[in-house]
């Protein structure tokens, strides 16, 4: 292997934000500190296909890394993207992306799994392969290289990126990342007598019969009586449909809690501590609600503890209690109480950043914050009327949102944030209106119940992003509005909103667009990602230059119709280009959800009513504990993708 530490280390130095390269902050493992590493060790990489700042606030990262790097045999490090003028300078100087902590060339590793976070960050992905040396397609690499598997909230469509990576993996990383590693090292060293090629094929081979393992070569397409759908070559061992990996001891495994201390500010610079996963109220639009079903909570006791040993080991001072919806963890009251004892008087504050619009919000925020200043609370209403809330699943009311308000506000808040979405299936102008007429009335209750000087300090500021369809969600099938519609409904919105102490953002048409096309495209995408990338769009995803007409020109010379991909509505019968991947959530639930959605029906939350059948517990053999007790669960009707 090749020592590029000391050039790197010089080019450093003349780039923007050095901190970012620097290695062995406080709390990397002993083993990576160590002059030498075993020869034989498993070498891997974690690679979060961005900035420092934004990869080392990943919990994901943080979780594989530290699990990782306490298997025998197994030594993990961590890559991210340097900055614009690094990678330039790196390329001008031969040298390759490297590992952060021993600056190891990422193309000596075993094994490189890369993070998705979202669609707009897949050009990313290939200015890292680029970066590290290595070919972009699978199909020119071999076993002398690294294998190449994506992960992440992104990889339920994975099929844009599938000509790129050696393999994707589908799920908890905590269930298979032990088995994975122990596969990879009982195949590195057989059939040394053939060529790097087969060995590659025999290294997928022996992966491929793992859970959540999707080996995107060992399928092709095979046209059936409704569309194109991707099957299993023969004699590979690849199933049907890949199911999710979940992570079935959660609750009762130890808690992960990032270790490390960074050298340099990063975007979530605090402790931040997973208290359950997955959610179950059923948006309908969400992806991530679906994805990380069921719900599993951590216990109380190891909460805590784990808390209070991380706070210890790395001098944090504010702790993050993180899930998809932290007020629906059913000890929060218990843990906040816990936790705000032990910590009196030693200066750490607790937040929390996912927040009900219900006042159990307001209270368990209040709990957190103490007498401290309060700097602001956000809600999801995620839709200005009733009808479309009630679309959306999102089973919240206007009198819910009103009060909620009304007991910031009395409590010492004076600033909220306010999430919507326009764009939603069904909506009218009048939906887009109705976002203004809410926030009109919240600022009428407020002048009404406070006194002039308060309700003149309260602001607002009101976040909208336009609805981009996503897999494995009761919406895959629903068409997103061109951007010209989504335009003119932002138009709507700002002449609404045009007042004094509330504040109107939203995200751009443009960047909706081609998230949408990367969010529903199938294979033939690869290519215009590939002439996006070589066109500067690396890392749109972060660092805000994104540029549209080098999307449209990528589409174009790949031959692929990008507006037909995002705006077009499916039916029930149609092929997806993900039918073959199973988050466990099954396609019957989704259509009765689409249907129900249609209808204006609203579909209770089964931690608190009945069970949905969505098929998410029987396809982990879970029983899932919640507030109302040990349920049983009826069989599932449908385990298979996703289609």
């Amino acid at each position: 292997m090749a020592d590029f530490s000391g050039r790197f280390l010089r080019l450093v130095a003349q780039a923007q934000h050095p901190a970012r390269s620097l290695d062995h902050e406080w709390g990397v493992p002993a083993a990576l500190t160590a002059a030498t590493i075993p020869a034989d060790a498993l070498r891997c990489g974690f690679c979060y296909p961005a900035s420092y700042e934004l990869g080392q606030s990943n919990s994901a990262i943080h979780i594989l890394y530290g699990l990782a790097n306490k298997l025998s045999g197994v030594v993990a490090e961590r890559v991210f993207l340097p900055g614009d003028d690094l990678r330039a300078l790196m390329r001008a100087n031969e040298v390759p992306l490297l590992t952060l902590e021993t600056f190891t060339a990422v193309r000596d590793l075993d094994l490189l799994g890369i993070t998705l976070p979202y669609e707009l960050s897949f050009p990313a992905v290939l200015e890292a392969l680029d970066l590290a040396g290595l070919p972009l397609y699978a199909s020119e690499r071999d076993a002398s290289m690294p294998l190449v598997i994506g992960g992440g909230p992104s990889v339920y469509n994975p099929e844009p990126l599938a000509p790129f990576f050696d393999a994707f993996f589908l799920g908890e990383g905590e269930a298979v990342l032990p088995q994975l590693c122990e596969a990879l090292r009982a195949t590195r060293g057989k059939s040394a007598g053939t060529d790097a090629r087969a060995r590659r094929d025999e290294q997928l081979r022996a992966l491929v019969s793992l859970p959540g393992i999707y080996v995107p070569s060992f399928y092709e397409p095979v046209q059936t009586q409704t569309g194109i759908r991707l099957a299993p070559r023969a004699h590979t061992g690849a199933p049907a449909v890949v199911q999710r990996a979940v992570a079935r001891d959660f609750a009762s495994s130890p808690v992960a809690a990032c270790a490390l201390v960074p050298y340099a500010e990063v975007v979530h610079d605090r402790l931040t501590v997973e208290v359950q996963r997955g959610c179950s109220r059923g948006c309908r639009f969400c992806q991530a609600g679906m994805t990380y079903r069921p719900v599993r909570e951590r216990r109380p006791d190891n909460l805590v503890h784990a808390t209070l040993a991380s706070l210890k080991a790395t001098g944090y001072d504010e702790v993050s209690l993180s899930s998809l919806s932290t007020t629906d963890y059913s000890h929060l009251p218990e843990v906040l109480r816990r936790l705000k004892s032990r910590l009196e008087n030693t200066g750490v504050a607790l937040s929390l950043p996912s927040l009900r619009v219900d006042t159990f919000s307001v209270e368990a925020a209040q709990l957190v914050s103490g007498g401290a200043k309060k700097s602001g609370l956000t809600f999801a209403p995620e839709a200005g009327s009733q009808r479309l809330r009630d679309v959306i699943n999102k089973n919240v009311t206007e009198a819910q949102l009103l009060d909620t308000i009304r007991a910031a506000a009395k409590n010492g808040w004076r600033r909220v944030k306010l999430y919507f979405m326009i764009g939603l299936p069904t909506e009218t102008d009048e939906d887009v209106r109705a976002i203004a007429e809410l926030i009109a009335r919240v600022q009428d209750m407020l002048y009404a119940e406070l006194d002039r000087s308060a309700a003149r300090a309260f602001k607002i500021t009101v976040s909208v992003a336009g609805f981009v369809p996503k897999s494995h969600t009761p919406f895959q099938w629903e068409a997103q509005d061109t951007r010209e519609e989504l335009v003119r409904k932002q138009r709507i919105l700002s002449d609404g909103l045009s007042r004094r102490g509330v504040t109107l953002n939203y995200h751009g048409a443009d960047t909706s667009f081609v998230e949408g096309a990367l969010a529903r495209g199938d294979r033939s995408v690869a290519a215009a990602l590939e002439a996006a990338w070589r066109a500067g769009a690396a890392t749109d995803a972060w660092e805000g230059d994104f540029d549209l007409r080098r999307w449209e020109q990528a589409f174009s010379a790949a031959g692929v119709d990008a507006e037909a991909l995002a705006c077009r509505a499916r039916d029930f019968e149609e092929e997806l280009p993900w039918a073959h991947l199973s988050t466990g959530v099954s396609c019957a639930y989704l259509r009765r959800e689409a249907c129900a959605a249609r209808a204006g029906q609203t579909t209770p939350d089964c931690s608190f009513d009945a069970c949905s059948a969505c098929g998410a517990c029987q396809a982990a053999g879970i029983d899932v504990t919640s507030v109302a007790g040990l349920r049983s669960l009826p069989a599932s009707q449908d385990q298979g993708g996703a289609r």
